[in-house]
């Protein structure tokens, strides 16, 4: 251990103290982490929840609410004065005024302070006064928790685990063909280092697009200022054993552990090792409608991302999360507003399966994990149809078009889901190209027209449930 890294544990294990005794004696702090892969729905969720805590009528899953102990919530500014506010105030516009319309999505990391003042319960309740509690939201892509696995490679392990991965898919052609015109070079410039960095990205991105999420490193598809940097101007190459010291290759192993050093480390040492609660966001209807081999690939990324919760695994991350450990995680399937509820069980059952492995890692560490089925903003209502002479449940909303706009109202059906999710993983594991026992349709839907009253947050599925679970025992 460096010099710089005993004085990193030192200040956390103080910082970490310090909080301890805050939260103990003055007013308690949660800290919040909502990550998820792309298309997942973090800005909504986020919306979403401050929303309905700040008008709770449509949250009777919340027991500090049920039991009427919730005296009154309100946003504060956030404590980290160098971290973005989560711009609230404009995504609960998009959504619920007058022409409603899915929010920019998640592109760097911010946050938001909510405060509650709450009543005790039981004897407390008759000694003491209101207290309040502070609800730190941090919202972060969950593809930089993947970035966690670089930090105990070698640019070769990398280089080599991507390029196994890559070699099947159609999607890195052109990158591949890219990389192998770059190969043993001994001199090398600038624009070629870029040429190879932007094929990747490339790829990237058309994996993302085809349901992929394994998408490695993280910042690459959401690279914000340092977007051109040296840091993320890299590509993994073939290995090679003796590699001239001046080469192209050297240079994008150096290049690596930059991005290692300055870009991934700085993360998890900043912001994530102060997470205590954290919300894991899954578009598993997305992966399910793009067949068995994004299921699979989703399966494992999942495994990957909790790697993140297991400090133990890690040693940059053992240094500095001495004491703190994430205490509750909570796996949630989105978009349950796509599927009548007659198959949400089907739902939950399957994004249980999905990660099942990440999730008895998890409990073996100590964190208590759930997994549910939710929609943070409900845009459909539920429809019986008939057939060919039998009833179909489906959802009908407002269908949104390949540019943004809001399209005609239609129903859907998306196919039924199986009870038993071996039906799906089982397929998905042995790397089937399509399912061979049913077809998975997904349409995209608008934010439905919103006419709340007085007290209302915007509708839901689950997300009561979903605060109980995350925040009602520190209320």
């Amino acid at each position: 251990m460096i010099i710089g890294d005993i004085a990193d544990s030192v200040a956390r294990q103080v910082e970490a103290v310090g909080d301890t005794v805050t939260g103990a004696f003055f007013e308690p702090v949660i800290r919040l982490g909502v990550t998820g892969l792309a298309r997942a729905g973090k800005t909504v969720f986020i919306t979403s929840l401050v929303a309905n805590l700040l008008d709770r009528a449509r949250m009777p899953g919340l027991l500090a609410q049920s039991e009427g102990r919730i005296v009154s919530a309100y946003l504060q500014p956030q404590p980290d004065d160098t971290v973005p506010r989560f711009d609230y105030e404009p995504h609960l516009s998009a959504l619920t005024g007058a022409d409603p319309h899915w929010p920019e999505s998640t592109r760097a990391i911010s946050e938001l302070r909510l405060s509650l003042k709450v009543r005790p319960r039981g004897l407390l309740s008759g000694i003491q006064g209101p207290r309040v509690v502070h609800l730190d939201i941090v919202d972060y892509p969950g593809e930089w928790l993947l970035d966690l696995g670089l930090l105990d490679r070698s640019f070769a392990e990398w280089s080599e685990e991507m390029l196994a991965r890559l070699r099947g898919r159609e999607e890195a052609a052109g990158f591949l063909a890219v990389m192998a015109d770059h190969a043993g070079q001994e001199e090398w410039d600038e624009p070629q280092a870029q040429a190879l960095a932007r094929a990747y990205t490339e790829y990237l991105q058309a994996a993302r697009a085809a349901g992929y999420s394994d998408l490695t490193p993280g910042r690459f598809l959401l690279p914000g200022e340092m977007a051109g940097s040296p840091a993320l101007t890299f590509a993994p190459m073939t290995p090679e054993d003796k590699a001239p010291r001046k080469g192209l290759w050297r240079e994008m192993e150096r290049r690596f552990e930059a991005y290692k050093s300055q870009v991934a480390k700085p993360f998890f040492r900043d912001h994530f090792a102060r997470i205590d609660r954290q919300v894991v966001l899954v578009d598993a209807l997305g992966a399910i409608h793009k067949g068995p081999r994004a299921v699979e690939d989703l399966r494992q990324t999942m495994a990957d991302i909790l790697g993140a919760f297991r400090p133990g695994r890690n040693s940059f991350l053992s240094r500095i999360l001495i004491g703190q450990r994430v205490e509750k995680i909570l796996f949630a399937a989105t978009k349950a507003d796509h599927l009548h509820h007659a198959q949400h069980g089907a739902l939950t059952g399957i994004m249980q399966a999905l990660v099942r492995d990440a999730v008895d890692r998890a409990q073996f560490a100590g964190a208590e994990t759930q997994a549910l089925a939710l929609a943070s903003l409900r845009a459909t209502v539920e429809e019986t149809l008939t057939h060919q002479g039998r009833p179909l449940d489906c959802v009908r909303g407002t269908l949104l078009e390949a540019d943004g706009t809001r399209g005609r109202k239609a129903a859907m059906y998306p196919g039924e889901l199986p009870e038993d999710p071996a039906r799906l993983l089982n397929p998905a594991r042995q790397g089937q190209q399509a399912w061979l026992d049913g077809e998975y349709d997904l349409m995209s839907f608008a934010p439905a027209l919103l006419r709340l009253k007085p007290g209302e947050g915007p509708p839901h599925i689950r997300l009561d449930r979903a605060a109980q679970f995350l925040i009602g025992d520190r209320l």
